[in-house]
């Protein structure tokens, strides 16, 4: 693990921490649960490619699916 890989893992999970906030309070499971992922998918993935096109991905998901 290397200091990119963990500056985008801090990075993700602070977004993941903000919408995990957002969907409990507000009661939407599309944020809470993008918000869990966020925070707990850089333990497993190595690959910085990987981990920065997943974070992004994951990022603007709730944007674009509001239920």
């Amino acid at each position: 693990m290397n200091t990119t890989q963990l500056l985008l893992g801090l990075i993700f999970s602070s977004i993941g921490l903000g919408y995990f906030l957002y969907g409990k309070k507000q009661k939407k499971m599309v944020p809470l649960v993008c918000g869990l992922l966020l925070m707990v998918y850089s333990y497993f993935i190595d690959s910085t490619l990987w981990l920065s096109g997943l974070g992004i991905l994951l990022s603007l998901f709730p944007y674009f699916i509001r239920l």
